[in-house]
């Protein structure tokens, strides 16, 4: 069974995400990238919001988030909550006036398994800056033609995972996901173990392909 606490927190943070730190950056720059951040992650552009842990924190000031709404968080520091309109079609599923809650832990949980995929994304391409995409909240990048990244957990897999994920998946057990390989991040305890996985992920993917002429 998910881990409720987890699943709440994932959506919370989701939402501040898209409402709080996408949509006002998007509306002042066209920008909707986030990134990985000391303890969180925030904007790459203007305005310079970023998440904490469990607050919202922008130049001035520190916000708790658990118990507030996108509303109030963004109103906090000076914003207009809202999503990144007429950028995607799926979001965090939270309204601006719904009530957010975290706990502490779990949302440690997904900042560490974020801080991780990060680093060892960045091993595995260091001319690129890992994007965390408010639409589907992972943390991720594309080298030719695989896409690799770190979800906080979703509807395929209620916990964080990391990913590799291919077209066409071959077919091959290796490949256990619908969009191609995830692993629960429980089984990586270093950046090295993770671009590891990247790595052979991609190895895996070229041999499939040149058996099958692609």
């Amino acid at each position: 069974m998910p881990d409720a606490d987890l699943v709440c927190t994932r959506r919370s943070l989701h939402a501040v995400a898209e409402l709080v730190l996408a949509g006002p950056q998007h509306r002042a720059t066209g920008d909707i990238r986030l990134r990985v951040s000391p303890g969180g992650f925030r904007t790459v552009s203007a305005p310079d919001l970023r998440v904490e842990g469990d607050h919202l924190v922008s130049v001035e000031l520190r916000v708790a988030i658990d118990g507030g709404t996108a509303r109030s968080l963004a109103a906090a520091v000076g914003h207009t909550a809202g999503e990144p309109a007429g950028v995607y079609g799926e979001g965090s599923g939270c309204g601006i006036d719904d009530e957010l809650h975290l706990d502490r832990t779990a949302a440690g949980r997904i900042v560490a398994a974020y801080a991780l995929g990060d680093e060892a994304l960045r091993m595995i391409a260091p001319d690129q800056d890992p994007v965390l995409w408010p639409e589907h909240f992972d943390v991720g990048i594309r080298v030719g033609d695989a896409n690799y990244g770190v979800s906080p957990g979703d509807g395929f897999l209620a916990e964080p995972y990391a990913y590799v994920g291919v077209d066409p998946v071959p077919d091959d057990p290796y490949w256990n996901a619908p969009f191609g390989r995830a692993q629960s991040m429980t089984d990586f305890t270093t950046a090295e173990q993770l671009a590891t996985f990247f790595r052979d992920g991609t190895a895996r993917f070229e041999a499939a392909a040149r058996r099958i002429g692609l």
